[in-house]
């Protein structure tokens, strides 16, 4: 059961046009592609044709995107900061979800302005919870995004986020691992 893949969704959290999120969420794939303890759901809002509202009655593709967060063991949000904040668009695919989120580990990739995307990150960190999920401490953030990758989508200065991927994979294998341990010995429950 160890040896397991740990099924692990990254989550492009901007659905913009002309964003930077792709660029960002496709470095971070490559950060993970080669490591043999994940496999890797690549979801990108953009792509999806997710509901602005719950349905009584879950459509074909809802259903579709339910099943891929209930798939997985663990997350990482690729989060930019719009308005000291994360996108309206992320907020829905969480909302989308619900008993999917439960007792897995969630970390996060930010990107924005001056902060890096912190603060988008720190209000996710009051959401998920409330999911029962779990945050990871430690992030990755780029501060001013726009002009730290080439043309070919890598940072010009690869050394310091590498290192905080590594950093941030590291402890959600770790928590992927006890948390699909546990929900796989004891199923989660919000109460008795």
């Amino acid at each position: 059961m160890n040896d397991t893949p740990i099924r692990l969704a990254i989550i492009v959290g901007s659905n913009r046009e002309g964003r930077l999120a792709p660029t960002i969420g496709k470095w971070f794939l490559d950060q993970v592609k080669d490591r043999q303890e994940f496999e890797v759901d690549y979801i990108d809002l953009a792509d999806l044709n997710l509901p602005a509202i719950l349905p009584a009655e879950l459509d074909n593709d809802l259903k579709a995107y339910t099943a891929r967060l209930d798939a997985a063991d663990a997350f990482v949000m690729i989060v930019p900061e719009y308005n000291h904040s994360y996108p309206a668009s992320l907020k829905q695919a969480i909302d989308l979800g619900y008993e999917e989120w439960r007792a897995k580990p969630v970390g996060f990739v930010a990107y924005g302005g001056f902060a890096a995307g912190v603060r988008a990150v720190e209000h996710l960190r009051g959401v998920m919870p409330e999911l029962h999920a779990v945050t990871l401490r430690d992030t990755v953030s780029f501060q001013n995004p726009w002009d730290q990758f080439d043309e070919d989508g890598q940072p010009r200065n690869p050394t310091g986020c590498a290192a905080a991927a590594n950093t941030m994979l590291h402890q959600l294998k770790w928590w992927a691992k006890a948390l699909r341990t546990a929900r796989n010995a004891v199923p989660y429950t919000v109460s008795e």
